[in-house]
């Protein structure tokens, strides 16, 4: 093994020349933004995210590269502090930001965890059948589905909220393409601006608050910019939804899972321990929803011990036909490890690249660079506006962690502002945010890009008017 590594670092060390800082001493950090390494791990780094962009073209998982990118990158930076002499500063740093993922992976997969708990319970397709059912007209439905979306996203993920309401409007919109095509954009800003003043409503937020930089109350200082945000664009589209009503769609009545409510009021007393572990205890978040995933995994417990008995078992196989009883054991009953291993994987490993790779071109010195030139030369409203605008080209999680590791110097006023700006600058496009990604692949044919972006200058006023409501009213 020993002699592989050899072999490797004698192949690299070439490709890394001796930079001026060789007497630099354990504890600095050296400036690679003018070395070669450095230029590699910048090519290696836009490679990898030119390939997570065109993930629907290549049918490739977008964590892939990403993972890829963040292992070259720390691989570059490595040798070039060995051969200086300096053999721990890079592991110090990779350490740093491996806890910085490890806080945020075990929070996302328990709430992700509690999640999936709450769909195999059939709380969301209830909450969909209720909808398809009541008779709305298709402006009340563009309306309900828009709203239902910025209320659920702060405590639900945007991309459940989105799929969730996505389906109720193909469901009853399937003769009114340009419905489904309005109803998609209103669920995609309103799902994005409901998530903006939530600790828990996006992953920038979500960030911001493991940070310590916001406290959690004062998310909720940007409700009244995120209203703004959804209701403006949503007013102006609102009267060119098509007037009338749908065919009503009959569905059998779906009773929710035994323990439904339950599950859903566990969910809440995790938010309030983690919450609580965060402000009264100054311990990390992540720690306090691992508690909560200990309340759902002992009701599992409970829900497995009491699931229905063999008689009642047999009873159902004889009604639909079914001669396995240990398949309809399985679907009565409840697996919380189920529930885990159906986590966004894909999502969790992504998070992980990307937390990795910028990580590492902030060691080598490049964000310090365009932190230089963004809060130094633009100034810290401008700056922050356009985070907004480039999470709806790039996705809006490398971005906020950018700005975070570059930490500059900004009052709780342009904190929250580009935390506002991260979360709703992706819904200027239907490929900057997970809402939008995912509704392209559920309604396709309906909502694409090019529909989206029609619409993107009566987004972006909304946009810009929630950045205005923002000073207005915190400033």
């Amino acid at each position: 093994m020993k002699k592989t590594l050899a072999m490797l670092f004698g192949f690299l060390a070439p490709l890394f020349p001796m930079v001026a800082m060789a007497s630099a001493a354990a504890h600095e950090r050296m400036d690679l933004t003018s070395h070669m390494g450095g230029y590699l791990a910048l090519l290696i780094f836009v490679v990898a995210y030119t390939l997570v962009i065109r993930e629907e073209g290549l049918h490739l998982a977008k964590s892939k590269p990403v993972l890829m990118a963040a292992g070259f990158i720390w691989i570059i930076i490595a040798i070039i502090y060995q051969q200086h002499g300096i053999d721990h500063a890079a592991e110090v740093a990779l350490r740093h930001n491996f806890l910085e993922f490890a806080e945020l992976f075990f929070f996302l997969l328990v709430a992700m965890t509690y999640i999936n708990a709450m769909i195999e319970r059939g709380v969301f397709n209830a909450l969909r059948i209720w909808l398809v059912g009541k008779g709305f007209s298709y402006r009340q439905i563009f309306l309900i589905t828009g709203v239902l979306a910025f209320f659920l996203s702060p405590v639900a993920d945007n991309l459940t909220t989105a799929l969730i309401m996505g389906t109720v409007v193909l469901t009853v919109g399937k003769e009114q393409p340009k419905f489904i095509v309005l109803s998609c954009i209103s669920i995609v800003v309103g799902a994005n601006a409901g998530g903006a003043f939530s600790p828990f409503g996006d992953i920038t937020t979500l960030m911001v608050w493991q940070k310590g930089i916001i406290d959690f109350t004062d998310f909720f200082k940007l409700f009244v910019p995120s209203v703004v945000n959804y209701a403006l664009p949503a007013a102006v589209m609102f009267f060119f939804v098509p007037t009338g009503s749908p065919a009503a769609v009959e569905h059998q009545g779906q009773v929710m899972e035994r323990g439904s409510f339950i599950v859903v009021a566990l969910f809440l007393l995790t938010i309030v321990t983690a919450v609580c572990f965060h402000n009264f205890l100054h311990l990390p978040p992540a720690v306090g929803m691992m508690m909560g995933l200990a309340y759902l995994k002992i009701f599992a417990h409970y829900l497995k011990e009491t699931h229905k008995s063999r008689a009642e078992t047999l009873a159902i196989q004889f009604e639909h036909g079914e001669s396995d009883v240990r398949s309809i054991q399985r679907k009565r009953g409840f697996d919380i490890f189920d529930k885990i291993a159906g986590a966004e994987w894909d999502t969790l490993f992504f998070f992980y690249g990307v937390i990795m790779a910028v990580g590492g071109l902030g060691f080598m010195g490049y964000l310090g660079l365009v932190s230089g030139f963004m809060y130094g030369e633009l100034g810290a409203t401008n700056a922050n506006i356009l985070v907004g605008v480039l999470s709806a080209i790039v996705d809006n999680i490398p971005v906020m962690f950018a700005v975070l590791t570059m930490n500059p110097e900004m009052s709780e006023l342009q904190w929250l502002l580009v935390t506002l700006t991260a979360g709703v600058g992706g819904s200027l496009l239907s490929v900057g945010s997970a809402a939008g990604v995912a509704l392209m692949g559920q309604a396709r044919g309906y909502y694409t890009f090019g529909a989206h972006l029609k619409w993107a200058p009566v987004i972006a006023i909304g946009y810009l008017a929630s950045i205005y409501v923002h000073f207005l009213v915190n400033g």
